[in-house]
């Protein structure tokens, strides 16, 4: 089936964070900060895309106990099946959909699963051909534009150019935590860099991400020996992402708000594909970038700050495991958020109208349809976010040069899409840090 129909079968939260990034763009006419001349030759390039970009395939076992007779039509064969982003699935393979992407928390383990029988990889590791989406629709949105300018700078894929494709369904989690998908994301990136730099002369990479794929990146720098940081990354360019989440994101919890009637999967398949994915929790408001006293949410009987967000998620209808492991896994990981002390330069597009409060003004409480206010930000990210990044990224003493770009009437993929942002990003990227004598530049 095409993709906007097997969209109605996601998980709530996956569709409202995939759907909120198909922003339109604005163009805007910025001077370089640089000259591409002052390029020190082309330093590898690898890009992680943003949320739901990343092409998953799954492979069914001989455990798998499908929700029909249909679900069973490659189990066992063991082949390599396109799950995610897969223009030709037929209507009558939705909920063959929904019971494969779903994820399970495994109490013992610790951790999040896939179904028994399911196993899931991102296609095409290695190359940007992993993210660059079959639907020409997705190109601007996951960095496609961007792929294409390197290209013209000089790139090669899978020779200068690389892609690191991720499950989008995991997120990072805080040290000490059973995190099985994204430790070995890490353990693959950090072979990818390692390979990249070695077969370019030994010379350090540039990693540039976009949206959700900051939170990996920075997992991965921060969880990376800082000797090794600075032996392979030369600059790290994070594009779309701010320190603390955004407000966006709670419009879509309420079960009864913005989705209506219940979708096909809600009814057919099993409760835990309704389990909302950590990829969602973790780009939830954070009090790092949200104070205490800003309300994000309002009903008629309380308000919800970014502190509020545990009983937020509890008046929204998440389950008391839902709200124990937002808690316990992606809170501690947004408090902790901290500089990758290599390089850093910050792009984000602000000037745009983004949501930054909720208001539910029916009897209804949270399961009413909310009122949206509007304040600042790229469409998707809230300034308050995008500004938290000066002081948690490049207010922190040991962050040695850190830059923060901000493009005004620049939407959320207008940054990696638009073709003046594209200029002033592809200037970043190929910019040598070293020659910066400002360090903490704005």
């Amino acid at each position: 089936m095409a993709m906007a129909t097997k969209l109605q079968w996601l998980p709530r939260l996956l569709l409202l964070v995939h759907s909120t990034f198909f922003l339109v763009s604005h163009t805007v006419a910025l001077p370089l900060p640089w000259t591409l001349d002052h390029a020190s030759g082309l330093h590898p390039v690898v890009l992680l895309p943003g949320s739901s970009c990343s092409q998953i395939e799954v492979r069914l076992t001989d455990d798998y106990e499908p929700p029909s007779a249909l679900c069973a039509a490659h189990k066992g064969d063991g082949r390599w099946h396109r799950l995610w982003k897969n223009a030709a699935a037929p209507d009558a393979d939705a909920v063959c959909f929904a019971d494969q992407i779903r994820l399970v928390y495994d109490d013992a383990a610790g951790d999040y699963r896939n179904a028994p029988g399911v196993e899931t990889r991102a296609l095409s590791f290695g190359s940007t051909r992993g993210f660059l989406a079959d639907d020409t629709a997705d190109k601007e949105l996951c960095m496609g534009n961007l792929v294409e300018a390197l290209e013209r700078a000089g790139y090669r894929d899978g020779e200068t150019l690389f892609g690191a494709p991720y499950d989008f369904r995991h997120a990072p989690a805080p040290p000490g935590t059973a995190n099985r998908e994204v430790s070995r994301f890490r353990r693959r990136l950090r072979e990818l860099v390692e390979r990249a730099s070695r077969t370019n002369g030994d010379m350090p990479v540039v990693l540039a991400s976009h949206s959700q794929g900051g939170y990996f990146a920075l997992d991965f720098l921060n969880r990376s020996p800082l000797p090794w940081r600075r032996r392979f990354v030369k600059h790290f360019v994070m594009a779309s992402t701010g320190a603390g989440g955004f407000v966006l994101l709670m419009q879509g919890l309420p079960s009864s708000g913005s989705y209506g009637s219940a979708s096909p999967a809600d009814v057919l398949s099993p409760p835990q594909a309704r389990m909302t994915f950590p990829g969602t929790l973790s780009a939830l408001p954070s009090p790092v970038a949200f104070d205490n006293d800003t309300p994000l949410a309002v009903t008629q009987n309380r308000s919800y700050a970014a502190r509020d967000m545990p009983a937020f998620l509890a008046a929204a209808g998440l389950s008391p495991l839902e709200v124990r492991l937002y808690k316990t896994r992606a809170l501690p990981v947004a408090l902790s958020l901290g500089p990758p002390l290599v390089p850093m330069t910050c792009v984000n597009g602000v000037g745009v109208p983004t949501v930054e409060k909720l208001v539910y003004t029916g009897s209804g409480g949270l399961g009413a349809a909310p009122e949206a206010v509007y304040g600042d930000g790229d469409g998707v990210v809230n300034l308050a976010s995008i500004l938290a990044l000066d002081v948690v990224m490049g207010g922190d003493p040991r962050q040695e040069y850190y830059r923060s770009i901000r493009i005004t009437n620049m939407s959320h993929r207008g940054v990696v899409s638009d073709s003046r942002a594209l200029e002033q990003l592809l200037g970043v990227i190929l910019h040598d840090v070293a020659s910066t004598v400002d360090t903490h530049a704005m």
